[in-house]
Parts: structure tokens; sequence; C-alpha cells
């Protein structure tokens, strides 16, 4: 089997894998619709007082309320992804299995990551969207460059959120648990990704600061080149370099780990 069929094969199993788990996204999407609602009147009533801000008129932020419901658990802002087994596999020293393979480890588990992003879109993502686009104004793109060019940056969204969980997950090698660095993981992934708020309506040299950070790649870039926001071309610039960077970090630092392992247990 060649190095493309593989790793296909790869992600069409994460995806079959969470595509199992009917009751868990019936639920995940009733969850992700109920807090749409919720954010929805509440920037509703935020916008209502600060009119524009961060940029964006209502119509636009209830549009972004409804993409960071879609993308919650596309992109596993809180965690929950691959980077959970892989953290399990490493705690265990079942990650020596995987090591034999003749495979490589990353490209391995962002295949299987990228399979689970692609079910969590479709399955949990998208119904969350339509209800908000049916029951409330919504400012969506009218032609279908701005969707390909949202396309693009939703898969470059992606690979950003797995170069940052799978650092995370390779820690484990040194630490011999995640349950810490998990738990910063889940904040920090909240706030600086912008699924609190936009990250537009921070101020000052902070909003500069958060803005420049890879976890500005997961929503805000998507969400800004949606709604015309941010010249495409930037937007896709700034996360495909994050990703780049991530990536090649945990290539690294994969590296530094699996020169010498010490297998849990003996």
């Amino acid at each position: 089997m060649g190095a493309g069929r593989l790793y296909t094969a790869v992600a069409a199993g994460g995806f079959r894998r969470y595509a199992t788990y009917r009751a868990a996204t019936a639920a995940g999407v009733f969850t992700n619709t109920a807090f749409g609602i919720i954010l929805v009147y509440t920037y509703l009533a935020l916008w209502d007082e600060k009119p524009h801000l961060g940029g964006y008129d209502q119509a636009q932020a209830v549009t972004y309320v409804w993409l960071g419901q879609c993308l919650y658990a596309t992109l596993a802002i809180q965690g929950g992804g691959a980077e959970k087994d892989l953290m399990e596999r490493i705690r265990t020293g079942a990650i020596a299995v995987d090591l034999y393979r003749p495979a490589d480890l990353q490209l391995w588990w962002l295949a299987t990551d990228l399979g689970r992003s692609l079910f969590q879109l479709l399955g949990r993502g998208v119904i969350p969207f339509l209800v908000g686009a049916v029951f409330f104004p919504m400012a969506l793109p009218a032609d279908a460059g701005t969707w390909a060019a949202f396309l693009v940056a939703l898969f470059l969204a992606m690979a950003v959120s797995f170069g940052i969980r799978y650092l995370v997950a390779l820690s484990v090698f040194w630490l011999m648990d995640g349950m810490g660095v998990n738990q910063v993981m889940m904040i920090t992934g909240v706030f600086f990704s912008g699924m609190t708020l936009p990250l537009n309506v921070f101020p000052g040299g902070f909003g500069e600061v958060v803005r420049a950070l890879p976890w500005a790649a997961q929503i805000q870039m998507p969400a800004d080149v949606l709604l015309g926001e941010r010249g495409v071309a930037g937007a896709l610039a700034f996360q495909a370099a994050w990703a780049v960077a991530l990536l090649t970090a945990g290539r690294l630092l994969q590296t530094a780990a699996t020169r010498r392992v010490v297998v849990q247990g003996g």
C-alpha cells in the first residue's frame, strides 16, 4: 500500500470510529445548538450596547457565534481529539507498538485526527450552523470564491489545532501523565481561539498579542475569511505559517522523545 493510500485509510478509520457514537453525536448537536442560542442573545445584548464591536455588525457577530459552535468539536478546542488516545498510549507504554509500525508516527495521528475532524464537522457542526442560519440573521457570503477560501482556512485550522495538541500529547513522554497539560490546553483553547469572544474585540497590545498566537488560526481566521473582514491571502498565510511551525516543532520533539524510549512498566 502506498503512503497516500495508507494515510487515507487511517483518516477513513478515524471518521468511521467517531461515526459509531451516534448518541454522543446527537447530544453534542443539542448542546452546541443550545449554547449557540444562549451566546447569540448574549452577543446581541452586547452589540446593542457596543455597536460594531471588534469591527463586526450584529449579523456578523451572530455568524461568528454559530461558526464557533460548528467548529468547537471539529477543532477539539478543549481537547478530546486524537491526542487523548496518544497520551494514553504513551502513559501505558503501548506507544512502543506504534513505533514499530512501518508508518510515520506524526502522519498517522494527523490522518486519524483529520478523519475525526471531518466527522465532527459533518455530524456535529453543520446542524447547529444551519439552525442559526434559519432562525437568526447571519452575514453569509453569496460568492463561491469566499466559501472556497473558507474551506481552505478550515483545513489549515485543523492542521494548526492538531499541531498544538500533538505537542501537548508528546509532553507525556516526560510528564508521565497528561491531566495537568490537558487542563491548561482546555483553558487556553477556549480563551485564545476566540471561542468566548472574537479576538478582534481585545484592545491595545494585549489584542495584538492574542491575535498573533497560533490559537487565532483556529476560529478567528476562518471567521474573518468567511465574513470578509480580512484579506484572504494574509489570513491563509498566517494559518499556514503556524501550521508549518507547529508541525515542525512536533517533528523535532517527537525525535527527541523517541530517541530513547523507556516503556512504563519495564
